[in-house]
Protein backbone atom coordinates (compact mmCIF):
# COMPACT_ATOMS: atom_id res chain seq x y z
CA UNK A 1 0.00 0.00 0.00
CA UNK A 2 1.52 3.44 -1.28
CA UNK A 3 1.41 6.01 2.01
CA UNK A 4 0.97 9.77 0.43
CA UNK A 5 3.41 11.67 1.74
CA UNK A 6 3.44 15.02 -0.31
CA UNK A 7 0.71 17.70 -0.02
CA UNK A 8 1.18 18.53 -3.78
CA UNK A 9 -0.32 14.71 -4.71
CA UNK A 10 -3.31 14.76 -6.44
CA UNK A 11 -5.60 13.39 -4.22
CA UNK A 12 -4.64 15.40 -1.13
CA UNK A 13 -5.24 18.69 -3.58
CA UNK A 14 -8.52 16.89 -4.14
CA UNK A 15 -9.68 16.70 -1.05
CA UNK A 16 -8.73 20.39 -0.18
CA UNK A 17 -10.73 22.24 -2.74
CA UNK A 18 -13.86 20.01 -2.15
CA UNK A 19 -13.61 20.83 1.38
CA UNK A 20 -12.53 24.33 0.67
CA UNK A 21 -14.64 25.29 -2.67
CA UNK A 22 -18.44 24.88 -3.12
CA UNK A 23 -17.42 25.34 -6.75
CA UNK A 24 -15.39 22.82 -6.98
CA UNK A 25 -17.81 20.55 -4.91
CA UNK A 26 -20.69 21.07 -7.44
CA UNK A 27 -18.58 20.42 -10.73
CA UNK A 28 -17.51 17.20 -9.34
CA UNK A 29 -21.03 16.42 -7.41
CA UNK A 30 -19.39 15.61 -4.39
CA UNK A 31 -18.02 16.38 -1.28
CA UNK A 32 -16.56 15.26 1.65
CA UNK A 33 -17.37 13.98 5.36
CA UNK A 34 -14.87 13.00 8.15
CA UNK A 35 -14.93 11.19 11.44
CA UNK A 36 -15.53 7.75 12.35
CA UNK A 37 -19.38 8.01 12.62
CA UNK A 38 -20.06 9.91 9.87
CA UNK A 39 -18.04 7.66 7.11
CA UNK A 40 -19.49 4.68 8.86
CA UNK A 41 -23.28 6.47 7.65
CA UNK A 42 -21.84 5.98 3.71
CA UNK A 43 -23.48 3.80 2.03
CA UNK A 44 -21.17 1.79 -0.99
CA UNK A 45 -23.11 3.13 -3.42
CA UNK A 46 -22.86 6.09 -2.70
CA UNK A 47 -19.14 5.99 -2.12
CA UNK A 48 -16.70 7.37 -4.35
CA UNK A 49 -13.11 7.55 -2.64
CA UNK A 50 -12.16 6.40 0.97
CA UNK A 51 -9.40 7.90 2.66
CA UNK A 52 -7.00 6.82 5.93
CA UNK A 53 -4.24 8.16 8.00
CA UNK A 54 -1.11 5.89 8.09
CA UNK A 55 -1.83 5.28 11.52
CA UNK A 56 -5.38 5.09 11.33
CA UNK A 57 -5.02 2.59 8.51
CA UNK A 58 -2.38 0.35 10.43
CA UNK A 59 -4.34 -0.47 13.82
CA UNK A 60 -8.01 -0.55 11.63
CA UNK A 61 -7.37 -4.13 10.99
CA UNK A 62 -6.39 -5.58 14.30
CA UNK A 63 -8.45 -3.11 16.10
CA UNK A 64 -11.49 -3.64 13.64
CA UNK A 65 -11.46 -7.92 13.94
CA UNK A 66 -11.51 -7.19 18.10
CA UNK A 67 -14.20 -4.79 18.69
CA UNK A 68 -16.24 -4.96 14.70
CA UNK A 69 -18.61 -7.00 16.53
CA UNK A 70 -19.93 -4.75 19.01
CA UNK A 71 -19.24 -1.92 16.65
CA UNK A 72 -21.42 -0.90 14.49
CA UNK A 73 -19.34 1.80 12.88
CA UNK A 74 -16.25 0.16 12.54
CA UNK A 75 -17.89 -2.47 11.06
CA UNK A 76 -19.40 -0.38 8.53
CA UNK A 77 -15.88 1.18 7.52
CA UNK A 78 -14.32 -2.29 7.09
CA UNK A 79 -17.35 -2.90 4.46
CA UNK A 80 -16.52 0.27 3.17
CA UNK A 81 -12.88 -0.73 2.50
CA UNK A 82 -14.54 -4.46 1.25
CA UNK A 83 -16.22 -2.19 -1.65
CA UNK A 84 -13.39 0.41 -2.44
CA UNK A 85 -9.55 0.00 -2.53
CA UNK A 86 -8.61 3.20 0.21
CA UNK A 87 -6.46 5.79 -0.32
CA UNK A 88 -3.72 6.60 2.52
CA UNK A 89 -2.52 9.80 3.66
CA UNK A 90 0.54 10.00 6.19
CA UNK A 91 -0.46 10.82 9.36
CA UNK A 92 1.16 14.76 8.55
CA UNK A 93 -0.74 14.96 4.92
CA UNK A 94 -3.69 13.81 6.50
CA UNK A 95 -4.06 16.53 9.33
CA UNK A 96 -2.91 18.98 6.59
CA UNK A 97 -5.99 18.02 4.47
CA UNK A 98 -8.39 17.85 7.25
CA UNK A 99 -11.12 20.58 8.41
CA UNK A 100 -10.99 19.02 11.83
CA UNK A 101 -8.63 20.45 14.83
CA UNK A 102 -8.25 16.95 15.94
CA UNK A 103 -8.84 14.64 12.87
CA UNK A 104 -9.93 11.16 13.89
CA UNK A 105 -7.67 9.43 10.93
CA UNK A 106 -10.51 8.57 8.40
CA UNK A 107 -12.27 10.54 5.70
CA UNK A 108 -14.88 10.19 2.88
CA UNK A 109 -15.71 11.71 -0.89
CA UNK A 110 -19.49 11.05 -1.09
CA UNK A 111 -21.48 11.13 -4.22
CA UNK A 112 -24.43 13.98 -3.78
CA UNK A 113 -27.85 12.63 -3.40
CA UNK A 114 -30.21 14.63 -5.85
CA UNK A 115 -34.01 14.36 -4.70
CA UNK A 116 -36.65 16.26 -6.75
CA UNK A 117 -39.47 18.25 -5.64
CA UNK A 118 -41.49 16.03 -6.96
CA UNK A 119 -39.91 12.62 -5.52
CA UNK A 120 -39.81 15.00 -1.97
CA UNK A 121 -43.66 15.39 -2.04
CA UNK A 122 -44.47 12.57 -3.36
CA UNK A 123 -46.66 10.20 -0.86
CA UNK A 124 -44.73 7.08 -2.23
CA UNK A 125 -42.27 8.39 1.02
CA UNK A 126 -44.23 8.39 4.73
CA UNK A 127 -41.89 8.86 8.07
CA UNK A 128 -42.82 7.49 11.08
CA UNK A 129 -44.38 10.68 12.37
CA UNK A 130 -47.40 9.91 11.35
CA UNK A 131 -48.07 13.20 9.18
CA UNK A 132 -46.16 14.38 6.83
CA UNK A 133 -43.77 17.62 7.75
CA UNK A 134 -41.62 19.77 5.22
CA UNK A 135 -39.20 22.81 6.54
CA UNK A 136 -38.79 25.25 3.62
CA UNK A 137 -35.48 27.27 4.47
CA UNK A 138 -35.42 31.01 2.81
CA UNK A 139 -31.75 31.68 2.76
CA UNK A 140 -30.17 30.51 6.05
CA UNK A 141 -26.68 31.91 6.13
CA UNK A 142 -25.09 30.07 9.11
CA UNK A 143 -23.58 26.67 8.58
CA UNK A 144 -24.32 25.49 12.36
CA UNK A 145 -28.12 26.59 11.98
CA UNK A 146 -28.46 24.43 8.61
CA UNK A 147 -27.02 21.25 10.04
CA UNK A 148 -29.10 21.64 13.27
CA UNK A 149 -31.94 22.21 11.33
CA UNK A 150 -31.36 18.94 9.38
CA UNK A 151 -29.86 16.44 12.29
CA UNK A 152 -33.13 17.50 14.54
CA UNK A 153 -35.62 17.02 11.58
CA UNK A 154 -34.65 13.49 10.72
CA UNK A 155 -35.25 12.94 14.71
CA UNK A 156 -38.54 14.41 14.59
CA UNK A 157 -39.70 12.66 11.56
CA UNK A 158 -39.71 15.08 9.06
CA UNK A 159 -39.89 14.23 5.50
CA UNK A 160 -37.74 16.89 3.92
CA UNK A 161 -36.13 19.57 3.27
CA UNK A 162 -37.07 22.57 0.94
CA UNK A 163 -34.30 25.40 0.74
CA UNK A 164 -33.76 28.22 -1.51
CA UNK A 165 -30.31 28.87 -3.42
CA UNK A 166 -29.25 31.56 -1.19
CA UNK A 167 -28.81 28.74 1.47
CA UNK A 168 -25.46 28.31 2.38
CA UNK A 169 -24.18 25.37 1.08
CA UNK A 170 -25.40 22.28 2.80
CA UNK A 171 -22.04 20.30 1.57
CA UNK A 172 -20.02 23.27 3.48
CA UNK A 173 -18.19 21.20 5.69
CA UNK A 174 -19.26 22.61 8.79
CA UNK A 175 -22.65 21.77 7.64
CA UNK A 176 -21.85 18.14 6.96
CA UNK A 177 -20.16 17.87 10.34
CA UNK A 178 -22.96 19.60 12.25
CA UNK A 179 -25.91 17.10 10.81
CA UNK A 180 -23.75 14.37 12.75
CA UNK A 181 -24.33 11.75 9.28
CA UNK A 182 -28.40 13.09 9.09
CA UNK A 183 -27.65 14.81 5.50
CA UNK A 184 -26.66 11.62 3.98
CA UNK A 185 -30.38 10.17 5.17
CA UNK A 186 -32.28 13.03 4.78
CA UNK A 187 -34.41 13.90 1.08
CA UNK A 188 -33.19 17.40 0.65
CA UNK A 189 -33.87 19.72 -2.55
CA UNK A 190 -32.34 23.40 -3.13
CA UNK A 191 -34.81 25.17 -5.29
CA UNK A 192 -33.54 27.66 -8.31
CA UNK A 193 -36.89 29.33 -7.86
CA UNK A 194 -38.76 29.08 -4.46
CA UNK A 195 -41.37 31.65 -4.91
CA UNK A 196 -42.26 29.19 -8.54
CA UNK A 197 -42.36 25.99 -6.57
CA UNK A 198 -44.10 27.86 -3.86
CA UNK A 199 -47.32 27.52 -6.09
CA UNK A 200 -46.60 23.48 -6.34
CA UNK A 201 -46.10 22.89 -2.79
CA UNK A 202 -48.89 25.14 -2.05
CA UNK A 203 -51.41 22.60 -3.95
CA UNK A 204 -49.96 19.64 -1.72
CA UNK A 205 -49.05 21.16 1.70
CA UNK A 206 -50.74 23.72 4.26
CA UNK A 207 -47.79 26.24 4.79
CA UNK A 208 -46.96 28.10 7.98
CA UNK A 209 -44.71 30.90 8.32
CA UNK A 210 -43.08 31.41 11.67
CA UNK A 211 -43.93 35.03 11.75
CA UNK A 212 -44.32 37.55 14.46
CA UNK A 213 -47.92 38.79 12.81
CA UNK A 214 -49.37 35.12 13.62
CA UNK A 215 -52.43 35.42 15.14
CA UNK A 216 -51.81 32.18 16.26
CA UNK A 217 -49.65 30.35 18.82
CA UNK A 218 -47.85 27.08 17.43
CA UNK A 219 -49.03 25.10 19.72
CA UNK A 220 -53.27 26.16 19.02
CA UNK A 221 -52.82 24.80 15.08
CA UNK A 222 -54.94 21.34 14.47
CA UNK A 223 -52.05 20.44 11.82
CA UNK A 224 -53.50 18.50 8.83
CA UNK A 225 -51.70 15.82 7.66
CA UNK A 226 -49.55 17.11 5.32
CA UNK A 227 -47.75 20.42 6.58
CA UNK A 228 -44.73 22.73 6.43
CA UNK A 229 -43.25 25.26 7.97
CA UNK A 230 -41.08 28.58 6.42
CA UNK A 231 -38.43 29.63 8.77
CA UNK A 232 -36.58 32.49 7.34
CA UNK A 233 -32.88 34.77 6.88
CA UNK A 234 -31.21 34.76 10.57
CA UNK A 235 -30.81 38.74 10.52
CA UNK A 236 -34.08 39.38 8.26
CA UNK A 237 -36.61 36.98 8.55
CA UNK A 238 -38.60 35.72 5.93
CA UNK A 239 -38.57 37.81 2.91
CA UNK A 240 -42.52 39.74 2.30
CA UNK A 241 -42.66 37.76 -1.21
CA UNK A 242 -42.39 34.30 0.19
CA UNK A 243 -44.17 34.97 4.06
CA UNK A 244 -47.65 36.38 1.36
CA UNK A 245 -47.19 32.52 -0.30
CA UNK A 246 -48.23 30.93 3.56
CA UNK A 247 -51.35 29.54 3.91
CA UNK A 248 -51.33 31.11 7.81
CA UNK A 249 -48.90 33.16 10.17
CA UNK A 250 -47.91 31.20 13.39
CA UNK A 251 -45.52 32.58 16.26
CA UNK A 252 -43.80 31.38 19.51
CA UNK A 253 -44.25 32.78 23.10
CA UNK A 254 -42.14 35.32 23.60
CA UNK A 255 -42.51 35.34 27.28
CA UNK A 256 -39.29 37.54 28.36
CA UNK A 257 -37.77 40.92 26.33
CA UNK A 258 -36.31 38.96 23.44
CA UNK A 259 -37.90 39.61 20.48
CA UNK A 260 -36.87 36.65 18.33
CA UNK A 261 -35.10 32.92 18.54
CA UNK A 262 -31.88 31.72 16.47
CA UNK A 263 -33.26 30.01 13.51
CA UNK A 264 -32.34 26.44 14.90
CA UNK A 265 -34.29 26.51 17.91
CA UNK A 266 -37.49 28.26 16.17
CA UNK A 267 -37.13 25.62 13.69
CA UNK A 268 -36.97 22.80 16.34
CA UNK A 269 -39.83 23.92 18.64
CA UNK A 270 -42.24 23.71 15.31
CA UNK A 271 -40.84 20.14 13.97
CA UNK A 272 -41.77 18.82 17.25
CA UNK A 273 -45.14 20.67 17.43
Amino acid sequence: MEIIKSPDNKNVKRVMKLLEKSKARQKEDCFVCEGIREVSEVKAEDLDTLIMSESFFKDFKDYALKVSSKNADLNNIGNLMDKKETIVFSDSVFKKASDTVSPQGVMAIVKMRHVSLDELLSDDYKTDRGKNIIMILEDIQDPGNIGTIIRTGEAAGVKGFILSKGCVDIYNPKVVRSTMGSLLRSNIYVSDDLIKDMEIIKDKYVVYAAHLEGNKYYNEIDYPNNYGFIIGNEGRGISEELAKMAHEYVKIPMYGKSESLNAAIAAAILMYA
